[in-house]
């Protein structure tokens, strides 16, 4: 390590300190390389930037993979730096079209390039303005001895392009629109208009056009998200930390008011006091964290084991093990301000609400946020706490109003307590979802979906016994008699538990979708039941003999996807096939949905297993990829080191979205077909995205 410091000292010396030593005094980079740069077009909206360089014999430059770690800190790669412009972005990275020659030596390894080479770097045009593509490269020439050029500018000028709408350039905006482009040797959009959801296109007289379907779905499930924590509200309401509060607060804004209208508006106030509490806890969550952190809490696998053993502990809590309480000094000091009077002390209330009845809202919350970051959008906490606080405050602000409907409020007593039991029970089965996505993400096989779905039965037939007074807690009172209600949920828990049943043996399950683990993802991939591979593969293809170790069973195992894109490329030219690029997740429930109910479905599976090739890319693949491969990357913001980082990059950079799923069909060589498109559960839809690639 001293020697190879040494030598990299000794180089700056002699390169920087002592030029004449390698060059003569008047010498220029020129006399050794011409470069060239021009642009070739693609289509109306896109272009490649094209430099070719031209080297003299004996000399060489770096090529733009070369890895100066590798070559004891020599050698500096060839690269391109596009000056930011809202009138075109680049599209995928540089293109160096030749290989590079590889040279070991005592200082490692080096690759460079002799003679020419050409480099490329797709623009899409965001405007129909012209417009100067500025950047700047960087290279290192060298033979014998080695010149290092300061960073060159140059650009090229691009006329007669059409830009692309800006609407394609958010990917949380809907829309379904068609470009139609004339077929005879023409390349400019002749008009591009708004189509219905149904994908009615409207024919052009005389005119045999092309159609291009471009689907992109929003973030608009927010409301989703709302009814989501408005349900876990109304849940929190029957726990006995919060219900027992809605009769006694009533009474207290009716008797302290002087009016009943005072009183009304009291317990608005207290209503709306408890709204801007949650809210403002998701407003706080979504700034500490942003897009990127909520999306971590869903997919980064030391959230997953986190957020297991939080809700382990909830869990334990609520089967009366140990009570979770605030510090008493919050509690206390909350409670002194609520005495105050006005609209301080009415909000202060409310406070110590929150405070109180954390034991029993804390899991729920939790849940709530967990789910809603899954959802990928900004806001998506903030809503979620505002369902679950409109849930909370809805009561005591009804009541108020209309005092008389206390009298029909059931009497506390040991119900709530047995709300709380189940309430426990329920945490315990989701746990395994976080524990389940960690074990996909590491390829451990510790929990399959059989073991999954195992718990899962014993769990709920638990909740059926608990329920008919079968089992009982420390904190649990006496049952005397079996409500109707209570046999209702015994009986909901048993049916649940005999309809994950066949699970055990490769059962769909589609209510649990993307809860529990792939039927993939079992001890022996279900071929007990299914056979192996789902099918018979005799009359195959060589090339399906050849790439079939590459290839990975998802559904139902009926079809088959490779997780390598350039293997997945170099298949799909051979057998003259489109790609369908799947960037998926193991923690990603809709992407489960989709390969279990869109992917399998009659209108769509055909066309997955016959006439496309399925490259699902990991994102949250944590298997490391080698040292060599290690890089920083400015999309994602982070090296990357793991398969996962890889496609997440690959995501990002080519289509700007970090969210699964995403869906695109490309050509052999990676050229969009389509526009990538999320989730979608309409079958027709989909299958109208998949023909408007193949077409």
């Amino acid at each position: 390590m001293i020697v190879r410091i040494f030598y990299f000292l000794f180089s700056f010396f002699v390169l920087f300190g002592s030029k004449s030593a390698f060059a003569q005094p008047n010498e220029s980079f020129s006399d050794y390389i011409s470069w060239s740069f021009s642009l070739e077009k693609k289509d109306a909206s896109h272009a490649y930037v094209v430099a070719k360089a031209n080297i003299v014999k004996d000399w060489h430059i770096y090529s733009i993979h070369h890895n100066p770690e590798k070559a004891s800190f020599t050698g500096i790669p060839t690269s391109f730096v596009f000056k930011p412009s809202k009138l075109y972005r680049t599209v995928g990275g540089l293109i160096e079209g030749k290989k590079a020659i590889t040279h070991k030596d005592d200082l490692g390894t080096s690759l460079y390039i002799e003679n020419a080479v050409v480099y490329k770097q797709e623009i899409e045009f965001l405007s129909n303005q012209p417009v100067d593509i500025k950047f700047t490269y960087n290279f290192q020439l060298c033979a014998v001895q080695c010149l290092m050029p300061t960073e060159q500018e140059a650009n090229v000028k691009a006329v007669g392009y059409v830009g692309v709408t800006s609407e394609a350039l958010r990917p949380e905006s809907f829309r379904e629109t068609e470009e139609v482009v004339a077929a005879k040797g023409k390349d400019s959009v002749v008009k591009e208009k708004e189509v219905d959801r149904e994908g009615s296109l409207e024919n052009k007289k005389g005119k045999n056009i092309k159609v291009v379907v471009k689907t992109l779905k929003p973030k608009d499930a927010l409301w989703i998200v709302f009814f989501k924590g408005f349900g876990g509200g109304l849940i929190a309401l029957l726990t006995p930390c919060v219900f027992p509060m809605i009769p006694m607060t009533v009474t207290f804004f009716t008797k302290r008011s002087k009016t009943r209208m005072k009183g009304i508006l009291n317990a608005l106030l207290y209503g709306i006091s408890i709204i801007v509490i949650y809210v403002s806890l998701g407003l706080v969550i979504t700034a500490l964290l942003g897009p990127t952190g909520l999306n971590d809490l869903s997919t980064n696998v030391w959230m997953n084991l986190i957020f297991f053993g939080i809700f382990i502990f909830f869990a334990v809590s609520f089967l009366g093990a140990f009570e979770i309480r605030m510090p008493n000094s919050w509690v206390n000091k909350a409670d002194g301000n609520a005495d105050k009077g006005g609209l301080i002390g009415i909000f202060f209330m409310a406070f110590t609400l929150s405070l109180v009845s954390f034991s029993c809202t804390g899991p729920i919350i939790g849940t709530l946020l967990v789910d809603s970051a899954a959802d990928g959008a900004l806001l998506a906490p903030a809503i979620g706490m505002g369902g679950f606080a409109v849930a909370l405050a809805l009561p005591f602000t009804l009541f108020a109003i209309f005092p008389g409907w206390l009298n029909s409020l059931p009497q506390s007593g040991g119900w709530l307590n047995s709300v709380k039991v189940v309430l426990g029970l329920l945490e315990l089965a989701l746990a395994l979802k976080f524990l389940s996505g960690v074990d996909l993400a590491y390829h451990w096989g510790i929990l399959t979906r059989e073991l999954f779905v195992a718990v899962w039965i014993v769990i709920f037939f638990i909740i059926g016994f608990y329920l008919l007074g079968k089992l009982k807690f420390s904190h649990d009172s006496n049952l005397e008699r079996l409500s109707v209600t209570r046999f209702m949920f015994a009986l909901t828990a048993f049916i649940f538990a005999i309809y994950l049943l066949p699970g055990m043996w490769g059962a769909p399950l589609r209510l649990i979708d993307g809860v529990a683990p792939p039927r993939t993802h079992s001890e022996d991939n279900f071929r007990f039941v299914k056979g192996d591979s789902g099918g018979s593969e005799a009359n195959v293809s060589e090339n399906f003999k050849k790439f079939r170790p590459f290839m990975h069973e998802v559904a139902d195992g009926s079809l088959l996807t490779f997780h390598d894109l350039e293997r997945a490329k170099e298949y799909a030219r051979l057998e003259g096939k489109p790609l369908l690029l799947d960037f998926t997740g193991h923690n990603c429930p809709n992407c489960r949905r989709t390969e279990s109910t869109v992917w399998l479905n009659e209108a769509v599976h055909p066309i997955l297993k016959d006439e496309v090739v399925i490259v699902s890319l990991y994102v949250d693949d944590r298997e490391k990829l080698p040292k060599s491969e290690w890089r920083y990357s400015k999309a994602i913001q982070g090296m990357i080191k793991t398969v996962g980082n890889k496609w997440s990059d690959y995501q990002v950079t080519h289509y700007g979205q970090l969210s699964q799923p995403l869906y695109v069909m490309v050509d052999s060589d990676g050229n969009d077909l389509t526009e990538a498109i999320g989730y979608e559960p309409n079958v027709e839809v989909y299958k109208r995205f998949l023909k408007g690639g193949l077409k």
